[in-house]
């Protein structure tokens, strides 16, 4: 978690008539250019409307890409999300720190503060793109990352869009980093994923799967009842050294008891094998399912319980709290922001009695 008690100021300037072009057509992917100054340094970025549904929303999320200098704090692109459906502003940050600390690689994410030509745009939680900076970074060896963008994303034969059979396996996937062949190992992947007998299953997929990150990542997303988690919001990389391919989590806010348009999701919502075709035959093997199980109990008694999580979740409720005070889109909801770090510490509490109940199942 950030210890920087000062949570950074960014200023943009985007020129008036490009701001116009923004506003006038919200679901447009190309970005204008715009200035950026951080720390009194600036930056020429290219900037747009970032997110799926949430572009809707009267507060906006963004995509930076830093031209000139071409990095800033060692990365290319930046995300700050507007998080404005989460009443609490924190799940998204609690949700990756949550996944570092549980072994899964996940986006670093901090808190910053924006200004728009002049005007307090409120807060905003900075994310770290999943690209080549991001495996530099963590000194991972190179290798191909492609983004999971719809439900064609669910590792199956089949659509998770229309439950029919998929007329190219490249669909639900974007490539951000990597070659044409690299997207043939992934479709090769999920062709074995589907055809692998089950008697070979266990031997087999640790030839394309890092087994025990894919399980860390199961759990992250069944902890924080990430409804989502299993057919979008994910970045796959294949580690070039290995050749295997590990899950990166992506876009967490709708977690910790509440649904994307911030309603309450109740703690049995989500069950403890997750869903979808990969988790399902991974979980169909008895070593597997029983690794899962330890690996469950490990996280319940050291990572996900209320004596671990409540002095973060407080110390990043009384971070931002200054900044909710000035925000113009979420001000108004103070009461509600108060009394979110109970409900998360609530759901917490209800979610591991839930888990731990569950635990037998996978005997």
């Amino acid at each position: 978690m950030d210890n920087i008690m000062k949570i950074p100021e960014y200023q943009l300037f985007i020129h008036p008539i490009d701001v116009s072009e923004l506003r006038k057509d919200i679901w447009m992917d190309d970005p204008v250019s715009a200035k950026l100054t951080i720390n009194k340094k600036k930056y020429d970025i290219d900037i747009a409307y970032r997110g799926s549904h949430i572009r809707d929303f009267q507060k906006k999320s963004y995509h930076i890409t830093f031209y000139k200098p071409s990095t800033y704090r060692n990365v290319k692109e930046i995300h700050i999300n507007a998080e404005y459906k989460d009443p609490s502003l924190v799940r998204n940050k609690l949700s990756f720190d949550f996944f570092n600390e549980i072994g899964c690689l996940s986006p670093r994410s901090r808190f910053v503060s924006v200004k728009l030509n002049g005007k307090n745009e409120g807060l905003y939680l900075e994310l770290e793109s999943v690209d080549e900076h991001f495996l530099e970074n963590r000194q991972l060896p190179k290798g191909p990352i492609f983004y999971a963008v719809d439900g064609d994303a669910n590792f199956s034969l089949m659509s998770d869009l229309d439950k029919e059979v998929k007329k190219s396996l490249k669909f639900g996937y974007e490539q951000k980093v990597g070659t044409e062949q690299d997207e043939v190992r992934l479709q090769e992947m999920i062709i074995k994923i589907n055809t692998i007998s089950r008697a070979e299953f266990e031997n087999e997929i640790v030839k394309y799967l890092n087994v025990e990150q894919y399980l860390r990542w199961l759990a992250g997303v069944v902890f924080t009842q990430n409804f989502d988690g299993f057919v979008h919001n994910y970045a796959l990389y294949q580690n070039s050294e290995t050749g295997l391919f590990e899950v990166i989590p992506w876009d967490y806010d709708a977690t910790w008891g509440r649904d994307v348009n911030g309603e309450v999701m109740v703690e049995d919502y989500l069950r403890i094998e997750g869903f979808n075709t990969l988790s399902a035959r991974i979980l169909d093997v008895k070593t597997f399912r029983h690794q899962y199980k330890k690996l469950l109990e490990v996280i319940l008694n050291d990572q996900f319980n209320v004596d671990y999580l409540k002095p973060k979740i407080q110390c990043m409720h009384g971070l931002i709290r200054p900044y909710i005070l000035k925000d113009p889109y979420v001000k108004d909801k103070l009461d509600l922001f108060d009394k979110e770090p109970k409900y998360i510490l609530d759901f917490i509490e209800a979610r591991g009695k839930y888990i731990r109940g569950k635990l037998g199942t996978l005997d």
